[in-house]
């Protein structure tokens, strides 16, 4: 006995859920790598001085005053938004791979949340003491850069300073991709690549690593959001 596999459709003029479903994970991708790019550009020319790894405490507590909008808006960018954005490409990427790997889409689909939750986190944590700092630093400049240390510190080890989380979610849905060609393979090394700089992130003192896993991370998330946007299917062979 044969039996075909059939997509669900709606009335004319309706899109099927599952091809809903790609199509906005396909632009949750695409907002995902707009965050990287803003990220990185913001960090390399706006924020140089704040992000400078030899400036003191003092020193980052003076660009923070004066600069409160530039950070919450960076902040808000490269976190609240990047987070937003990585749930629904999730179920986009758990629902094209979870009837060929159950275990890998769904491990992959639960770092992503937690990757997610890391990012929501990391960004309000910011975003609130950005606010402490300031109105501290105009009362108390010495306590006030004892409490960015400690914000510092805090966001750093929630998501600013390591991407291993981010690089095993990268890393679990290239292997899907591979192990069900449902993604194109030149994808599937990039994504494996970015994954491996992203995991080497968490070895102190591999600044290097960590630009590679965010520029590797922008053509992945190109690719990803142009396939689905692509394909928009459940199934289907990678081009």
């Amino acid at each position: 006995m044969t039996t075909t596999h059939t997509e669900a459709v709606g009335p004319p003029g309706t899109e099927a859920p599952g091809n809903r479903t790609g199509s906005i994970g396909g632009v949750a991708a695409l907002l995902a790598a707009a965050t990287f790019v803003y990220g990185i550009v913001v960090f390399a020319t706006t924020v140089a001085d704040y992000t400078d790894p030899d400036a003191t405490a003092a020193e980052s507590v003076d660009f923070l005053v004066g600069h409160q909008g530039a950070l919450l808006a960076w902040y808000i960018g490269i976190f609240i938004v990047f987070g937003a954005a990585l749930v629904p490409l999730a179920l986009a990427l758990r629902q094209r791979f979870v009837d060929r790997t159950p275990l890998l889409a769904n491990t992959a689909a639960v770092f992503a949340v937690i990757w997610a939750t890391l990012m929501f986190a990391t960004g309000m944590v910011s975003n609130i003491g950005i606010e402490a700092v300031a109105d501290l630093a105009a009362i108390d400049p010495d306590r006030a850069a004892d409490l960015w240390n400690a914000i510092d510190t805090v966001t750093n080890g929630l998501g600013g300073g390591n991407e291993i989380v981010g690089g095993i979610w990268i890393l679990l849905v290239s292997v899907a991709g591979l192990l069900t060609a449902r993604l194109p393979r030149w994808l599937n090394v990039v994504g494996i690549l970015t994954a491996l700089g992203g995991l080497v992130t968490v070895v102190p003192g591999l600044e290097a690593a960590e630009m590679a896993f965010g520029l590797g991370s922008i053509l992945w998330f190109v690719g990803i959001g142009l396939s689905l946007l692509r394909s928009r299917g459940i199934t289907g062979a990678a081009s």
